[in-house]
């Protein structure tokens, strides 16, 4: 029990810091509206079927929007030295990495929410016949590119590059969430069964449980480094 409310307590701090700020709610809300915007103007529907390519455009729109988010995870501890306050007190270094990534994922399950409404607005896309699925795939993808990122924002921040190297860091590990995010993304909009993309589960849910895994694993050595 002390282990559970050591790491709500981070989420909740994080949570309630984000709510005072808005910074990162503001930044990723703001990246999706103006790329729906963009992608309406951008894409001749009497030459492209919007239903076709929309699982790679929400995909792409989640890990660039959420890459703006996950790169400010540390930098107001950072900035202002609370951080070395936070690695003081007697919480574990895992609970610590947990409570930052719950935060992190409610943040950008939030606009995720976000991106497929704005997505279902703009191009009046159909998401099929399973919802659940589609939604297990989302949060599955969404669990490995949160932990995967928040692991390596905390690399970043304490180094000079800061937020500009977190990208080049992460893109790369992120290959597999895209490709099977996308594919079954785009299976299950297309209104197949679920059986069709039980191999894409199954694949994004072990590089989440990997991404959890190295993430709570490696991130006392990041931190203490």
């Amino acid at each position: 029990m002390d282990y559970l409310r050591q790491v709500g307590a981070v989420v909740w701090k994080d949570l309630v810091v984000e709510l005072r700020t808005r910074e990162r709610v503001a930044a990723m809300g703001g990246f999706t509206v103006l790329v729906g915007i963009l992608f309406n103007y951008a894409i001749d529907p009497t030459v492209v079927e919007p239903q076709g390519i929309a699982s790679g455009l929400i995909w792409m729109t989640v890990v660039f929007g959420g890459m703006l988010g996950l790169g400010r995870t540390f930098h107001l501890e950072e900035e202002e030295g609370a951080f070395q306050g936070v690695l003081l007190s007697p919480i574990p270094r895992d609970a610590l990495f947990l409570g930052k990534f719950l935060a992190n994922f409610v943040l950008l399950s939030a606009v995720t929410l976000l991106v497929f409404a704005i997505f279902a607005l703009f191009f009046g896309l159909r998401f099929g016949e399973h919802p659940g699925a589609l939604a297990g795939v989302v949060l599955l993808g969404i669990v490995g590119f949160v932990a995967i990122g928040t692991l390596f924002s905390a690399i970043s921040a304490r180094t000079s590059m800061g937020d500009t190297l977190l990208p080049v860091l992460v893109f790369p590990l992120l290959i597999p969430v895209v490709i099977y995010g996308v594919t079954a993304t785009s299976s299950l909009m297309a209104g197949l069964p679920v059986s069709e993309v039980d191999g894409n589960l199954r694949m994004l849910g072990a590089f989440a449980v990997v991404g959890l895994a190295a993430g709570a694993g490696l991130f006392r050595f990041v931190v203490e480094d």
